[in-house]
């Protein structure tokens, strides 16, 4: 049995519905459980009309209200159905099924108007309809392409906690109920299509697993269900060794260890979800990334491989519209409790940090958020700290916005001696100043921040250092060209 997930674009037009009905079913007898996103552009659209209803059109140049703004919505998805489905029977089958979610949509968006408040939990039960809708599609593509299918919301099977946006899945009960629910169907014959981001919980509200969480719906099943495979469809040819539009030499990686992959995926690689990783890693299923526009390319796989093999390097990626804080002061890190009560704020923010630096000496705490985390923080930072600040123990405390993460990932870079130095030369060489690293002990990855104007000229500089094929040996470059395509 396998699990394979189809993303935004994979989906996004009736041609791609037939596309991936007919990709599905040519791999029946593997007993696929589909996993599907909302239409690309859908959950966007979603989020934005809850805001606008709940603020009445206050910024629209005219009043507006939930059932003007569904009308639209609801003739793109006429549509996708009249040319998705070729069956009558089963066209008329859907639009039924599409209509009954939309009318559920419209009294959700009429009552988020009348209150005119948009809470958390209201905030995921719209969200959750693009994927309900799509799964819809979806299962009925496969009936009309002649399989037998049917569309099941993930309400019913990952049970998650209450915290609404970005819940965490409870795997307990999420194992038994995908067992109870989806194994007999698949004894059947019954090609099962759920929906990607969303869950309930045990209470039976829904939730979401947060932006991107389609690609960890699959990984969650795929580990309750003990699959063989977990493959991610996309629309890409797999893990890039770097981002295309910076570096147009970039290629495929063949084969990446689950370590590598988690550390890709958190610094910027958008190919999968960065917790997507994670209940494969514990059941040791393999993660593959493949391409739907190009679906005979192997791609990437993603597994407990050795993780030293294929080069000292293998990907370099980047986060940008980052902002770099900076507690700066002779004593900072020597003043007991300072960088606890610093993070202790951030936690209480909820603000994701995405690297941290310091010098030895303790003279500065720096750390990494998101652009528009900055200034607040910065705030609350400096409210926490006025006797620290009257008595110069703290000198400063500011946010530079205009900062990007490069991250170099690569198992092979641990215990070989010159990488970073190596690193830091070729950089220097083009003129691209660092300000500031981190590496942990794992010498996974070493983090650099840069100019957010230097990214580009960073990741090439890095790849043509490390992963350009120009110059290499003969023997050399079949080796690399053997973990990349």
């Amino acid at each position: 049995m396998i699990v394979m997930k189809f993303g935004g674009t994979s989906v996004g037009s009736a041609e791609r519905y037939q596309s991936v009905a007919k990709l599905v079913g040519g791999y029946r007898e593997k007993q696929p459980v589909v996993v599907v996103s909302a239409m690309s552009g859908t959950t966007d659209w979603l989020l934005n009309t809850a805001r606008t209803v709940s603020e009445g059109g206050r910024n629209l140049p005219e009043p507006i209200n939930a059932e003007r703004l569904i009308a639209e919505f609801r003739s793109r998805y006429k549509k996708v159905v009249e040319e998705t489905i070729t069956s009558p029977e089963i066209r008329s089958r859907t639009f039924s099924a599409v209509a009954a979610q939309l009318h559920h949509l419209l009294r959700l968006l009429t009552g988020i108007e009348m209150l005119g408040e948009l809470s958390p939990r209201s905030l995921d039960a719209v969200a959750a309809f693009g994927e309900k809708l799509s799964s819809k599609i979806a299962a009925a593509a496969l009936q009309d392409a002649g399989f037998q299918a049917e569309a099941i919301s993930t309400e019913e099977l990952i049970v998650t906690d209450a915290a609404f946006n970005k819940a965490v899945p409870l795997m307990g009960p999420t194992r038994a109920k995908c067992r109870a629910r989806l194994l007999p169907l698949l004894e059947k014959g019954v090609i099962p299509v759920v929906t990607g981001f969303i869950g309930a919980t045990e209470e039976g509200i829904t939730t979401t697993l947060g932006r991107g969480g389609s690609d960890y719906s699959a990984s969650i099943i795929g580990a309750a269900l003990d699959s063989e495979e977990i493959w991610i469809w996309t629309d890409v040819d797999g893990v890039m060794s770097a981002d295309p539009r910076l570096v147009v030499q970039a290629r495929s990686l063949r084969r990446i260890s689950y370590a590598e992959a988690g550390e890709l995926s958190h610094f910027g690689a958008k190919v999968i979800h960065p917790l997507t990783v994670l209940p494969a890693v514990e059941k040791g299923i393999p993660l593959y990334i493949k391409n739907t526009f190009n679906p005979e390319f192997p791609g990437t796989r993603i597994d407990g491989s050795d993780q030293t093999a294929g080069g000292l390097v293998k990907a370099v990626a980047s986060t940008k519209n980052l902002a770099l804080v900076t507690v700066a002061g002779s004593s900072v890190l020597a003043v007991p409790g300072i960088a606890a009560r610093v993070f202790a704020i951030v936690s209480d923010q909820k603000v994701n940090v995405y690297m941290i630096s310091h010098a030895s000496s303790g003279h500065d705490l720096c750390f990494v958020v998101e652009n528009k985390a900055a200034q607040p923080l910065v705030q609350s930072l400096l409210k926490e700290f006025e006797r620290e600040l009257a008595r110069k123990e703290i000198e400063s405390i500011t946010a530079d916005s205009q900062v990007t993460i490069i991250a170099v990932v690569g198992a092979g870079m641990r215990g070989t001696p010159g990488v970073a130095g190596r690193l830091f030369s070729t950089l220097g060489r083009h003129g691209i100043n660092i300000i500031a690293i981190a590496q942990g002990s794992s010498e996974l990855n070493i983090s650099l921040i840069v100019a957010a104007d230097d990214e580009k000229a960073a990741v090439q500089t890095i790849h043509n250092e490390f992963l350009s094929l120009v110059g290499l040996s003969k023997s050399v470059r079949h080796h690399v060209e053997s973990w990349t395509r």
